[in-house]
């Protein structure tokens, strides 16, 4: 099984890919793959990189290809921001790494899997080395789309653009079939529901807590009849994102922490003691910072995932309603989606699907949680 074999349902980049890898003459020196989530765009430029330092173009068998996959290769790093943006402090890291040679591969490649976090400091301190890269050095950007908000356009002309797209039902399932060894119809329906998210079908696939979530989320235009249900609601929702958020933090938290302790010389003693003291407290005060960065976003994200699910819903009735041909994005909700498509008219329907829209705008310029989802509720019920 190759490198390529992890791509689902890319066939036009994963050929490009493919050409680039094995053909010097098409290779550049900065690459951005776009698309929605869930297309695979980190995992396209993951396997570029190992086709890249693979001696057979990303064979999936040798070394080179397995450490790549697997984030150990010593000439491929990566940026995986944990909170809500890309600091100028970390993109400067990875621009001193990258300005030395290759240790054991072909090239150093660098990786940034959120170009659009960049900060305005961080995207001007990589625009300076993308315009003057080392010779074997490669820069690989994943980003939404091409668009200057999501990446500026100084960075985005210096880069060879990858489009990738939603991937069809038939290839999601058969690679968690394949690859996840998952029952064919859990896999088919986790597939037809997940909105063309590999990642988003596999943890509805496995995961009976994710299941149980999506059907609340989906269970709550038909059960909104008052602005009591409306705040109720709300607060539920952002309490059960924040549980999650926690319940993922903790454990990785408090291993943090321990390794911090340890690596500061926690209980030891002697005449560095007292300044080792000082050196951890700046060291944990930071490390606070960093975690309480991460929980806000995977809070958020979780708050997005029910919002996407709803907006699907709201899709759907609009679908439904205008007696349109083309696939739901939530199959197994016909019956809810048909009743809404009858109670609500068009303009209804399209309000409050402006209204998720407007809230996940709201928490993208840090809105409060508790007042965007309370406000989307409350537009909601009103319709």
């Amino acid at each position: 099984m190759s490198v390529w074999d992890e791509v689902v349902g890319q066939p036009a980049a994963v050929a490009e890919l493919r050409a680039a890898a094995e053909n010097p003459a098409a290779m550049t020196h900065a690459w951005l793959f776009t698309g929605p989530p869930g297309s695979g765009r980190s995992t396209a430029a993951r396997a570029f990189a190992a086709a890249l330092q693979c001696p057979r173009h990303g064979c999936g068998e040798c070394t080179s290809c397995h450490t790549v996959m697997t984030g150990t290769h010593s000439d491929v790093r990566e940026i995986v921001p944990e909170g809500l943006s890309i600091s100028v402090k970390s993109v400067r890291t990875l621009v001193q790494q990258a300005a030395r040679k290759p240790a054991t591969g072909r090239y150093q490649v660098l990786m940034i899997t959120d170009a659009d976090r960049l900060t305005e400091s961080a995207a001007n301190a990589l625009l300076k080395f993308v315009e003057e890269p080392p010779e074997q050095t490669i820069f690989l950007l994943c980003a939404p789309s091409d668009h200057p908000e999501d990446v500026r356009i100084t960075i985005r002309s210096r880069c060879r653009v990858i489009p990738l797209r939603i991937p069809a039902p038939e290839a999601i399932a058969d690679v968690l079939v394949r690859r996840d060894g998952i029952d064919p119809e859990q896999a088919r329906w986790a597939a037809s529901v997940c909105g063309g998210h590999v990642g988003r079908a596999r943890r509805l696939a496995r995961d009976g807590e994710a299941r149980k979530h999506r059907e609340a989320v989906l269970g709550l235009p038909l059960r909104i009849r008052g602005l009591g249900d409306a705040f109720a609601f709300a607060g539920d929702l952002v309490r059960e994102a924040k549980a999650e958020a926690t319940e993922l933090s903790e454990a990785r938290d408090a291993a943090e922490r321990e390794e911090l302790a340890i690596a500061m010389g926690a209980g030891g003693t002697g005449k560095g003691v007292a300044a080792a003291a000082r050196g951890a407290k700046a060291a944990e005060k930071e490390l606070e910072r960093q975690q309480k960065s991460r929980h806000t976003r995977t809070q958020r994200d979780a708050i997005d995932r029910a919002l996407t699910d709803l907006a699907g819903f709201y899709r759907d009735a609009l679908v439904a309603g205008a007696g349109a041909d083309v696939p739901l994005t939530h199959p197994d909700r016909e019956a809810d989606i048909r009743t809404a498509a009858a109670q609500w008219s068009p303009e209804s329907i399209l309000r409050r699907l402006e209204a998720v829209l407007a809230c996940r705008t709201a928490l993208d310029v840090n809105v409060k949680p508790e007042v965007a989802v309370e406000a989307m509720m409350v537009a909601l019920h009103r319709g």
